[in-house]
C-alpha cells in the first residue's frame, strides 16, 4: 500500500434510542493509501455508511462520535472547526450517495448544479462552470448539451454517472462511494465500474467503496475490509481476504456467492 492519505483510528459511532445508547460501530481501524481502492463490505445494518458519514462529519443526530480518530494527511478531521472542515468537504473529499436522484436537485437543471458546487468552494463564474461542466461531462461520457436537462430526463445510471461528474468536478483526493451502484441492473453497474477504475487510473485519486457485494468490490478494490455487527472482522489483499478469509463471517459471505458451473470461486 501506498502512504495513508486516510487514517481511521479506533472509530466509535453509536445511536440514541428508546431503549438507550446504541454502538453501531466499535472501535474500527484501517487506512487507506494515495491511489487505493480500498473496499468496505458486510450486510445491511453493519455500520458502513455510518463510517462515511462519521468520516465526512455528515453524522446527524441521534447519531454521534463517541471516539477515534479520522486523520486525513495526519489532520484529524473529527476536531476540526466547521470552517476549515467546509474546505475539506467535496475539494479534498467527496461523497457520492446511494441514490443519485435524491443527491441531485430535481427542480434545478444539471448546469445549475454543477454551478452551485463550483461557485460556493472555487468561486467559478457561471461561464467556467459550465466549461467545467461539458469537460466532466466528457469524462462520463455525456453529451455536454443535456447540461440544460432535468435530473428527470436521465436514466438511473446516467444520473449516478452524473453525480460521480459533480463529484469529480474538484478533484478530490478521496471519493467516498456508498453503493453507488444500487438498484442499477447488473449491465449498467459494470459499465459505471468499469469507468470509476478509468477515472482512478487516469486521475490518481484513492477511494473508499461500500457496498454488501462482495462479488463487485473484488472487481473493483486493491484491499478489502470485512465488517460484522460494527466490527472491523477482517482487512487485507482482496486475493487473500477471497482465497483464504481468516473470518468465518467472511468464509460464509464468499460462500453466499452463486457460481456458474463450471466456474471457480469469485475473484
Amino acid at each position: 500500500m501506498n502512504a495513508p492519505l486516510l487514517q481511521i483510528r479506533d472509530l466509535s459511532v453509536g445511536y440514541l434510542t428508546d431503549d438507550g445508547a446504541f454502538r453501531a460501530v466499535k472501535n474500527v481501524s484501517f487506512d487507506i493509501g494515495r491511489g487505493e481502492l480500498f473496499g468496505l463490505a458486510g450486510e445491511s445494518g453493519c455500520g458502513k455508511s455510518t463510517i462515511a458519514y462519521a468520516i465526512t462529519r455528515l453524522s446527524k443526530p441521534p447519531a454521534w462520535v463517541a471516539g477515534g480518530e479520522v486523520l486525513l494527511d495526519g489532520e484529524d478531521l473529527l476536531r476540526l472547526p466547521e470552517a476549515a472542515l467546509q474546505k475539506v468537504r467535496w475539494r479534498r473529499i467527496g461523497m457520492v450517495f446511494q441514490s443519485a436522484m435524491n443527491s441531485l436537485n430535481p427542480l434545478m437543471r444539471i448546469e445549475a448544479q454543477f454551478h452551485d458546487v463550483l461557485s460556493r468552494h472555487t468561486g467559478a463564474s457561471k461561464a467556467q462552470s459550465r466549461a467545467r461542466a461539458e469537460e466532466m461531462f466528457k469524462l462520463v461520457g455525456i453529451p455536454a448539451a443535456r447540461l440544460d436537462n432535468y435530473p428527470y430526463q436521465f436514466s438511473g445510471g446516467m444520473r449516478q454517472r452524473i453525480v460521480i461528474a459533480i463529484c469529480l468536478a474538484l478533484q478530490p483526493e478521496l471519493i467516498i462511494m456508498d453503493e453507488p451502484t444500487t438498484a442499477l441492473d447488473v449491465v449498467v453497474q459494470r459499465e459505471i465500474l468499469e469507468q470509476v477504475i478509468d477515472l482512478q487510473r487516469s486521475h490518481g485519486f484513492s477511494v473508499l467503496f461500500i457496498t454488501h457485494d462482495l462479488h463487485l468490490m473484488a472487481q473493483l478494490c486493491h484491499r478489502i475490509g470485512v465488517m460484522l455487527k460494527g466490527e472491523l472482522v477482517e482487512v487485507g489483499d482482496v486475493r487473500q481476504v477471497s482465497r483464504a478469509p481468516v473470518h468465518d463471517y467472511t468464509r460464509r459471505l464468499w460462500g453466499a456467492i452463486p457460481q456458474l458451473p463450471g466456474h471457480g470461486a469469485a475473484a
